[in-house]
Order: C-alpha cells, then sequence, then structure tokens
C-alpha cells in the first residue's frame, strides 16, 4: 500500500520535503533547506526521514533554497538516483546549489576562526562545492506537461504553478499491483494570477490526494498594478528627501520582476532614470537562466520583450559581480535604488547595505518578500528598534515599506480558485509550507468548500493513501 511520510515544511514553511512509497520504491518530493533559528536549522538540516541510499528518486518543484537547498547533502549521504525537474529548474540550480554550498563553506569558516581561539574542534560546512557539482549531474530534465516515469508503478506529470521560472507542481499516478490507480498532486508552491514575466498557474489537475501548501492561506494579497504604484510612490518619497532604496530581495525571480517594473516606470516616464544597481553575482547568473527560457514567459513579457530589446533592464541597471564594485555602493551618497540578497536579510551583501544605509531616515528599505519567522528580515518587518546586524547593534531609522504583493505566493483567494475545484473528489487535502495560524485558518476554509478531510501533518506523520488515518 502506498503511504506518505512528511518531513519537511509540516507545520512550518522552510526544509519542504514529502516521501512517497509505492510498491517498496521511496520517492522524495523536494528536498529543500530549513532556514530560521541558526541552531534549530542546523540540527534538522542533518536530518533525512529515510536513508538517502534508500531513495529511488527525486520529483523537485522548483529551484528555491527551501525546496532545493539540501539536495547535495543528499548525494554526499548516498543518494544515486535521478533529480526530475523542469529545464529551467535545472539551469537555476546549478547556479543556486553552487552559490548556496560557498555560503555555507563562508559561514563555517568564520565559525572556525572564533572556534579555533577558544580551543574548540573546527566544523565541517553542510555541503561543498563539489557537492553540488555532484548534485547538479544527476538532474534530468522533462517539461511542462510531458508524461514520465519515476517508477515501474508510479507515473508523473508537472504542470504551471507560476511561482518563479521553472516551477511546477507535480501529478503522480501511482499503479501498484492488484489495487486501483490512485492519483496524488503535490502543488508546490503556487503563484499568482497576472503578475508580471511568468505564465500563471495551471488548474490543478483532479486527484484522490492532495498535498497542498497554505504559505498565505489566511492572506489576501494586493493586485500587480497596485504594487507598480507603489513602488513609484516610494522611490518618488525617497528621492525626494535624497535617500537610497535599499530591497531586499531573492536573487531568483523576485529581483527579476522588481527590475522589470523599475524598468516599467523609467520607460513610461513615470520616474526618473535614476541608477538601479544589482548587488547579487546569483541574481546576475539568474538573469542570464531568465533570459535563456522565455517559453516561460507570458504574453505581455513577450511584448516588452519585443519592445525594449531586453526587459530586464540592462538599459537602466547597473549588475554588480565584484567584492569591490559592491564597497563603492557605500560611498555613493546620490539618491539610488540597491537590488541584493539574501531575501530574508540573513546573509550576503544586503547584510553590508543594511548596516550603512537602516540608520538613516534618509533612506527607505523596502521589503517585497516573505519573511520566515526569526529571520533578520522579519524583524525589520516588525520595525525593532534596534537590530542586529554584522555584530553590530543598529537603530532602525530608515523608512520601512512591506509590499505583501510582490510575493510569488496565492493569497488566500488565489488558492481557493486553484484548490476548489477539487472538492468534490480529493479523499484528503494535506496543508504544508505554511505557519500554523495561516494553515488552521485555510484549514477551516477548505472544510467550508465540502473537503472530505484536511489535514495538517507534524514532522514524522505518515499516512496510507488508501487508509483512513494518520500514524505516527
Amino acid at each position: 500500500m502506498a503511504r506518505l511520510i512528511f518531513h519537511g515544511a509540516a507545520r512550518e514553511v522552510t526544509g519542504s520535503m514529502h516521501v512517497l512509497e509505492a510498491d517498496g520504491r521511496l520517492i522524495a518530493l523536494d528536498c529543500g533547506l530549513f532556514q530560521g533559528r541558526r541552531a534549530e536549522a542546523a540540527q534538522k538540516n542533518l536530518a533525512f526521514p529515510v536513508e538517502p541510499s534508500s531513495l529511488h528518486a527525486v520529483v523537485l518543484s522548483h529551484a528555491h533554497i527551501d525546496h532545493c537547498g539540501r539536495l547535495p547533502l543528499l548525494v554526499k549521504r548516498g543518494f544515486e538516483g535521478r533529480i526530475y525537474a523542469t529545464p529551467a529548474t535545472r539551469d537555476l540550480c546549478a547556479i543556486m546549489l553552487a552559490d548556496s554550498a560557498y555560503i555555507q563553506q563562508e559561514d563555517v569558516e568564520y565559525l572556525n576562526r572564533k572556534r579555533n581561539r577558544t580551543g574548540r574542534a573546527p566544523l565541517d560546512p553542510l555541503y561543498t562545492e563539489s557537492d553540488a557539482l555532484d548534485a547538479t549531474r544527476r538532474f534530468h530534465s522533462v517539461s511542462h506537461g510531458a508524461p514520465f516515469w519515476v517508477t515501474r508503478c508510479v507515473q508523473a506529470r508537472f504542470f504551471e504553478t507560476g511561482h518563479m521560472l521553472g516551477s511546477a507542481g507535480v501529478e503522480l499516478t501511482i499503479r501498484e499491483p492488484d489495487r486501483p490507480p490512485v492519483t496524488l498532486v503535490f502543488s508546490g508552491d503556487l503563484g499568482r494570477f497576472n503578475l508580471p514575466i511568468l505564465r500563471d498557474p495551471a488548474p490543478l489537475p483532479a486527484c484522490d490526494y492532495l498535498i497542498c501548501e497554505s504559505t498565505y492561506g489566511a492572506r489576501t494579497t494586493p493586485s500587480a498594478q497596485d504594487l507598480k504604484a507603489e513602488l513609484e510612490r516610494i522611490i518618488r518619497d525617497t528621492v525626494a528627501r535624497g535617500g537610497k532604496v535599499i530591497i531586499p530581495a531573492f536573487s531568483v525571480g523576485r529581483t527579476q520582476t522588481v527590475v522589470y517594473y523599475l524598468h516599467q516606470l523609467m520607460h513610461e516616464g513615470r520616474t526618473d532614470r535614476l541608477p538601479v544597481y544589482i548587488d547579487s553575482p546569483l541574481a546576475v547568473n539568474a538573469t542570464e537562466v531568465f533570459r535563456m527560457h522565455p517559453e516561460c514567459y507570458d504574453a505581455d513579457a513577450r511584448e516588452f520583450q519585443r519592445e525594449t530589446g531586453d526587459m530586464l533592464g540592462n538599459s537602466c541597471c547597473t549588475y554588480v559581480r565584484s567584492v569591490e564594485q559592491s564597497k563603492a555602493l557605500h560611498r555613493r551618497r546620490a539618491p539610488c535604488v540597491i537590488i541584493s540578497a539574501s531575501g530574508m536579510c540573513e546573509n550576503g551583501r544586503i547584510l553590508h547595505h543594511l548596516k550603512n544605509n537602516i540608520q538613516s531616515p534618509r533612506n527607505t528599505i523596502v521589503i517585497v518578500g516573505y519573511q520566515a519567522a526569526h529571520t533578520l528580515g522579519r524583524r525589520i518587518v516588525e520595525r525593532e528598534p534596534q537590530l542586529n546586524i554584522l555584530h553590530k547593534k543598529l537603530r532602525l531609522r530608515a523608512h520601512v515599506e512591506v509590499l505583501n504583493g510582490f510575493s510569488a505566493h496565492a493569497d488566500r483567494d488565489e488558492l481557493l480558485r486553484l484548490v476548489r475545484p477539487l472538492a468534490g473528489r480529493c479523499r484528503a487535502a494535506f496543508l504544508v509550507h505554511g505557519e500554523p495560524e495561516q494553515m488552521t485558518r485555510f484549514a477551516e476554509t477548505l472544510r467550508t468548500q465540502s473537503f472530505a478531510r484536511v489535514e495538517m501533518p507534524e514532522r514524522g506523520a505518515e499516512f496510507p493513501l488508501n487508509g483512513i488515518a494518520l500514524m505516527r
């Protein structure tokens, strides 16, 4: 009998990973990095629900690190199967996993210098750049809509989710001997409708069982046009004060969306042509991957590309790679926009830009994405008056603007739009990838929509797919 094992993003947001067992084979759905409190995340990242060598395959929904970031560790621990992903996801993972490995190594080197001074044993990184390269060699790309066999009894198909370049949900049809077929749909992360660049989410396939994200299960977010107008207002106000606009943004997806809007605002004459700096080597590389995959664009993006020759802003943006160029921005006094990673302000060059700009009331910090609990980004959103950045206590005097509508996650109404058609057939819906309040309220909403069973599985919970109860 097929069963599910819930491991990551179970009653929390990061670390996405679920395991399907069918006909004696184990398939992982995602293999993401846990983020949040460092000691707790480090402990969780070392644990897998099954032995990596026992996994037959991984089916990967998309390239965000909380969905793919432990693949190098999985391979390092003995996984030898295929990693199935869309072509754009494969190409993004090639750069993102290498970048993640570099960060792991840098963090450990810093900690080991401190540990060495106190005579403590050195630590090892979670994985290395060599491990990341080994993981990329295991990728096998499959386009949206093309059926493929993961095992001899599990057939899969990717469908568009509109969350980021190459993102996909997956429909899995399980045909075990002497049992009726069972269909499981894993939503991955569901995107929004009418956001720029990417195609809208496709309808969810009919299924017996659904694993669905619930990040914004109790929230509604502004429209894309509202976001564009808000960004225009923020830039005008900050320039009038003589300040800088500092935008922490995920290197993949969010950075390109913000650049697209900035390019449009300048192209339409709605804002002055002020300097825009993309200070993230990963974002520079990711933008090149975006240019490689026009098959993922929506009609408006293709038209803007034809009109401008480069919708992602070479004419108005400076893409910064070197550390020296990055440091030079700290000496800049004139108004400008700086977009830098990481999106949750936990590491990377954004920390230096925050350190140098967060204490001036002329400047504006613009939060354009989800900020997980216990991250620096969440503390900025909550406007804590004093923040610890790069081991210095700094006063938060800059303006803070939160544009939740930039999130690539579907809000409550969009989730319902996608999920509601499954209510009549779906035997059970499992909610994952959400904070407890968001998840609980979305579960209550689904129960009013005639879903027969809605579960919020804890980490370690197991569920037989044609059984009736959760097991621990």
